[in-house]
């Protein structure tokens, strides 16, 4: 998270849930939504070949239209791909963001 905590900071305007979720963001008190994307989110990282439309449908159930569907799934998808890119050329993190606290 530390590349993106300015950006998140902005959006979520609460320096102790950023905190949290920085912590752990299953224990953060997220609502049932953030939760699920997040968890759909971390599976798509972590072991994409498990994804089933089980995962989808989980997204559906708690209120997310096919658009944020395809969002969340691009997003995430895209920065996997830059992070790996990145990682694959030794490519070190800006001091500057290290810092942001």
């Amino acid at each position: 998270m530390t590349h993106h905590r300015r950006g998140l900071r902005r959006l979520l305007k609460d320096d102790d849930l950023l905190a949290a979720i920085d912590r752990n963001w299953r224990t953060a008190g997220l609502s049932e939504r953030r939760m699920a994307m997040l968890g759909y989110v971390e599976k798509l990282t972590d072991v994409p070949g498990e994804m089933t439309e089980s995962n989808v449908v989980a997204l559906r159930d708690v209120g997310f239209t096919e658009r944020d569907i395809l969002d969340i799934c691009t997003v995430a998808a895209y920065y996997a791909y830059v992070n790996r890119i990145a990682d694959g050329l030794g490519v070190q993190m800006e001091t500057w963001l290290a810092d942001d606290g």
